[in-house]
């Protein structure tokens, strides 16, 4: 039986082995440097071409950014889809300290809860993809005239895969969230990938060094953030949606995406949950592994 941790480092670096692609355009949504996406025209040259709009991991860490994803969306754009690689803000690139109500305090190298950087920024990394996805229509229209706006796809891994379920449930946010929408996107569905679908038990597992406390903040702000931004906790959606996942994955473990899938047969909304046998975390976005043409799969059959 292979060793899950040898396993891990050699499906990391095979992911990250792979130069970056460069983007046919490259637009803002607004004024911060990281409030940018960068498009991928189909690379069969078809004019009607459905959009996938891509959200990448990382934890919501600043040392994560759009760059890691570039050769998935390359694989996208290979198979014939037109890609929109969106850029947000995450956390500062070092540690904070906090104090126990879990505010944060001024950047530090020695504070921090972990070695990580700390996860996401409140509430600027929702502001952003809620801003991004409102202003994708029209910057998809700029940027890929042949897209067809009306056969939208999101997906994302690992962190981007929840937020990628979280922006496609804004319209069942809580009333007055400055994210809600009044009705549902308009989209084909949402593929999330080894998503962090479920903030209760990504907590209780301490998945990826305690990030989502680190993004929500502490006890009191956690539970009433929750409400707003956990995927589980924002269903039925009425969104066709379907999670990819490997059994193998040791950085966000598959029983997340089971509970997310239960929580959504509870809520009368089943969803569909597909588990990779010996995949770990990244194959999934690695244009390299099988597991990558399943995934390719998995949106195509909602695209089309």
């Amino acid at each position: 039986m292979p060793d899950p941790v040898a396993r891990d480092a050699a499906e990391t670096e095979s992911a990250f082995s792979h130069p970056a692609v460069e983007p046919d355009a490259s637009l803002p949504y607004g004024d911060h440097p990281d409030q940018v996406v960068d498009f991928y025209a189909p690379r069969d040259g078809r004019a009607d071409a459905p959009l996938v709009v891509l959200l990448h991991g990382g934890a919501w860490r600043a040392p994560y950014d759009r760059s890691h994803v570039t050769p998935f969306a390359g694989f996208l754009a290979r198979q014939g889809l037109a890609v929109a690689n969106v850029e947000y803000r995450r956390g500062p690139g070092i540690p904070q300290q906090r104090g126990k109500d879990g505010k944060d305090g001024k950047d530090t190298e020695e504070g921090g809860t972990s070695a990580e950087p700390v996860a996401g920024r409140w509430p600027d990394t929702f502001d952003d993809v809620a801003a991004a996805l409102d202003a994708l229509p029209g910057l998809a229209r700029r940027a890929l005239s042949g897209s067809d706006g009306r056969r939208t796809v999101l997906t994302g891994h690992s962190a981007g895969g929840q937020l990628a379920l979280w922006a496609a449930a804004r319209h069942v946010l809580p009333g007055g969230s400055p994210w809600r929408l009044p009705a549902p996107p308009r989209l084909r569905g949402v593929v999330a990938l080894a998503p962090i679908a479920d903030f209760t038990r990504a907590v209780e597992l301490d998945v990826c060094g305690g990030a989502v406390r680190q993004l929500l903040g502490g006890d009191e702000e956690f539970e009433e953030r929750r409400a707003h931004t956990d995927p589980a906790a924002l269903l039925p959606t009425g969104i066709a949606t379907a999670l990819v996942q490997g059994r193998a994955d040791i950085t966000v473990p598959y029983t997340l995406a089971e509970s997310y899938a239960e929580a959504a047969a509870k809520a009368g909304e089943p969803v569909g949950l597909t588990l990779l046998e010996d995949v770990g975390h990244f194959p999934l976005i690695d244009p390299a592994a099988d597991a990558c043409a399943v995934v390719a799969e998995e949106i195509a059959q909602l695209a089309w």
